[in-house]
């Protein structure tokens, strides 16, 4: 169907949502608070509802990552942003073999 409808099919390598967690994340927030995974009538529908909402990600939507501003805000700024998260990866220990 996809490839009938010329759509390019994006993934990660193994079809893993953790494999990219921040696009994974702009997704879902798209699809929740945008209502970007309703069924739309016509690609033109779609199409506005996609620029409409990255839109308002991008300019109306503030986010904790940004020091609570928009993304838009938060880049024009020369201030540094505060960080509002914790980083709950571990580091990889790196092993290391004598000669």
């Amino acid at each position: 169907m996809l490839n009938k409808e010329k759509v390019i099919i994006s993934m990660t390598q193994n079809g893993e949502a953790y494999e990219n967690p921040i696009a994974e994340r702009v997704n879902g927030i798209l699809k929740t608070e945008f209502d970007l995974s309703k069924v739309f009538q016509s690609r033109s529908e779609a199409l506005i509802s996609v620029k409409m909402a990255i839109d308002a990600y991008n300019n109306l939507r503030p986010h904790m990552s940004c020091s609570y501003l928009t993304p838009a805000a938060a880049h024009s700024t020369t201030e540094p942003l505060k960080k509002h998260w914790k980083n709950t990866r571990k580091k990889k220990a790196i092993v290391t073999i004598p000669l």
